[in-house]
């Protein structure tokens, strides 16, 4: 079957031999290269994740004869299945993605090879963004050390990070005022993820001056209702008023998340 008609399908309409169309895509080094990083992709996603397609992305990320590009996009697929591994805990086995098994064999390897300085930086980075989806230990000195960087793509790497990993508020903080617009934007979604109350100023200010980059409002939409700031309601009505119909069911829709919040006592 053709990747690019699977491409641009919905997911829950592929067919269901659609993750061995991946998997022996992924293992075919003679397959065209847009093809294979087309599967790669699409092998992250939680509707044909399992352990096998898992195995195949990390074997690839360790091969180091395969094209960059390609190593780095297995990593990233790999996200999803550990995110949702973390989440659930593996509470009912029939539910999950990947087997526990799998997962705790990909953490270990990933960890080990974000550590080697001699796999390439993009790898590694990607390896950072995906394994900081399931949380550990070595991951704050992992994130501080790329923060600290000199080099911006690294500094990105880690600000994407801090929406993951608890205890970078600071940074956080330190990321909205960035004059780099990419880093600024994650700075954003971090601070919504982690609910940083003191980045409220700055959110607000964005509420009222974004309209223009439309990614970054709805970002700081989404981002207000998390840090859910006394003032969000009042802020995000007067985004009703806006010509941008996108713009104004967003603002609905995050006002009416708002008040289901409200009803919600601090355990739920």
């Amino acid at each position: 079957m053709n990747l690019e008609v699977l491409y641009e399908t919905a997911p829950w309409e592929w067919p269901e031999e659609a993750d061995e169309i991946f998997f022996d895509v992924l293992n075919d080094p003679n397959a065209d290269p847009a093809q294979r990083l087309l599967a790669a992709e699409m092998a992250g996603n939680s509707v044909v994740a399992n352990d096998k397609l898992a195995r195949a992305l990390l074997a690839i990320i360790e091969n180091g004869e395969e094209a960059i590009k390609l190593r780095s996009q297995a990593a990233i697929s790999l996200g999803p299945a550990l995110e949702h591994a973390y989440i659930y805990e593996f509470d009912d086995p029939d539910d999950m993605l990947v087997t526990e098994k799998v997962f705790r064999l990909i953490q270990t390897a990933l960890e080990k090879i974000y550590y080697d300085a001699n796999f390439p930086k993009d790898v590694r980075r990607s390896i950072l963004e995906a394994s900081i989806r399931a949380p550990q230990e070595w991951h704050q000195k992992a994130v501080r050390a790329a923060y600290q960087s000199d080099n911006e793509e690294w500094q990105l790497t880690a600000v994407f990070c801090m929406g993951y990993k608890k205890g970078f508020e600071p940074q956080i903080l330190e990321a909205l005022e960035n004059s780099n617009p990419i880093i600024h934007y994650q700075a954003v979604i971090s601070a919504g993820n982690q609910g940083v109350e003191k980045a409220w100023p700055h959110i607000a200010e964005l509420l009222s001056s974004a309209e223009e980059d439309l990614d970054l409002l709805f970002a700081t939409i989404e981002a207000t209702v998390n840090i859910g700031h006394p003032e969000a309601g009042l802020a995000l009505g007067e985004l009703l008023d806006s010509e941008n119909d996108d713009i104004v069911d967003a603002a609905h829709e995050a006002l009416a998340m708002l008040e289901a919040f409200s009803l919600l006592d601090d355990d739920e």
